[in-house]
Order: structure tokens, then C-alpha cells, then sequence
């Protein structure tokens, strides 16, 4: 995880063995956007693992190391239109990938993918996917980088 401060950190998410949105387990998009505030997760650093609470809202990007198909297990993904751009975070880094426009025809634009309900959203890049929040997003544009 990439936080506001610029510490990146590598642990576990706490996830449920099923979801009250979709069938299946949850996933970590779906424990980010569930509530605002805090969420604990397993810090790996030192001897032993331990627990903090990490504010949402500072948090810019997750990088999914374990299960890099998350976004793929989203109803609609194989038919939803695929858009490829480029994206600056409010602490300077690009992100460069694809992501998928969940709208009917002619409302499936890179606009239409900034207004989405969400706030973190997924990117799939070329190194994996990643979990953006869309409160550190400065600038997004189509590309054909990616």
C-alpha cells in the first residue's frame, strides 16, 4: 500500500469468506469501498505480524500481490469497454494501465469512469493490478501507453 505520506507499507487485508454485494469471497476493492474511515490490516515488518488501523482516506494505491485477477471476478468485466490511460496521484506518481468503463454505449468514456460511485477503483497496469482512490487522482486522461 502507498499511503499519503509516502510510506509504503506490505501486509495482509482482513477479508471476509463472502461478500454481502456479490457471490463469492470479499475481495479488497469491496472491504476499501464498503465504509469510510478505518480498516485494520496485518503488518508484516519485524519479528512477528501485528494489526494497525489505516485511515481510508489516506490511503492513494494498493498494489495486489496475491490475487493480481481481482478485477476480473467484477460481473460485466469481459463485456464491459476497456479504456487505456494514464493517471497522476496526488503524490506525483503516474499510473499507466487500462481500466473498465462499467456504462451502457456512449457512456462509457475515461468521464464517465471519473464520476464512477466508487471511490477505489481498479487499474490493471502492465507489473498487476492496482487499487486507485479516487480522492488522490489530479489528472486522468486516455492514452494508448498502455
Amino acid at each position: 500500500m502507498t499511503l499519503s505520506t509516502g510510506a509504503t507499507v506490505r501486509g495482509c487485508f482482513f477479508l471476509s469468506g463472502s461478500s454481502a454485494s456479490h457471490a463469492g469471497p470479499e475481495r479488497v476493492a469491496d472491504l476499501l469501498n464498503a465504509e469510510t474511515g478505518f480498516f485494520p490490516f496485518e503488518l508484516n515488518a519485524g519479528t512477528a505480524p501485528y494489526t494497525v488501523l489505516f485511515n481510508r482516506s489516506h490511503l492513494l494505491q494498493v498494489t495486489l500481490l496475491e490475487d493480481p485477477v481481482e478485477a476480473q471476478l467484477v460481473p460485466g468485466y469481459t463485456v464491459a469497454t476497456e479504456r487505456a490511460i494514464r493517471m497522476l496521484l496526488s503524490n506525483g506518481d503516474a499510473v499507466i494501465g487500462r481500466v473498465r468503463v462499467y456504462r451502457p454505449s456512449g457512456r462509457d468514456r475515461v468521464s464517465d469512469y471519473a464520476r464512477a460511485a466508487e471511490t477505489f477503483r481498479y487499474v490493471e497496469t502492465a507489473a498487476g493490478t492496482v487499487i486507485v482512490n479516487a480522492d488522490h487522482i489530479v489528472e486522468l486522461r486516455e492514452t494508448n501507453e498502455a
